[in-house]
């Protein structure tokens, strides 16, 4: 059965906390078209505050992307994974896997904030969106409602 990932990283700085600047981070899109990727192929997008949270198309193979998919036969198990495990904010507890049917998707999301090893730099953040389909789709599939959704965001402060 067809498996359709696409992974979506938005990252910011202290600049785009507030005001104009997080108005436009906060309008970033959570989903796109479906562009053609190989199989075992994710479609990866990457919005950055230094270029205004445009978006930047690349493919990635399926086993460098943070998921855990395993095809059940009749189900799609997918579970995010928390990387870089240092990210705040803290997670004591996490959902379990999602299994999926046939024509239904996931959207996962999660964030994380990082400081400088030595404390000089500023906080950076980034939010991870994972939008997963099992089962053939449309290309415009993840710019509709999904059928599940994670929500991992915490505060990030």
């Amino acid at each position: 059965m067809e498996i359709t990932v696409q992974w979506i990283r938005t990252s910011w700085t202290k600049h785009s906390r507030g005001g104009d600047a997080a108005a436009r981070r906060n309008s970033a899109p959570t989903g796109f078209l479906v562009s053609p990727v190989l199989p075992s192929f994710a479609q990866v997008i990457q919005m950055s505050e230094r270029d205004g949270f445009e978006p930047h198309e690349s493919e990635r193979d399926l086993r460098r992307v943070g998921l855990s998919l395993r095809d059940e036969g009749d189900r799609l198990r997918v579970l995010a994974r928390v990387e870089p495990l240092f990210g705040l904010p803290p997670r004591p507890r996490r959902p379990p896997a999602v299994r999926l049917g046939p024509g239904h998707w996931v959207r996962w999301q999660l964030n994380y904030r990082f400081s400088s090893a030595a404390g000089i730099r500023g906080w950076s953040y980034w939010l991870d969106t994972f939008n997963v389909a099992y089962g053939p789709v449309d290309s415009n599939v993840f710019l509709s409602e999904p059928t599940v959704l994670v929500d991992e965001r915490g505060p990030v402060r």
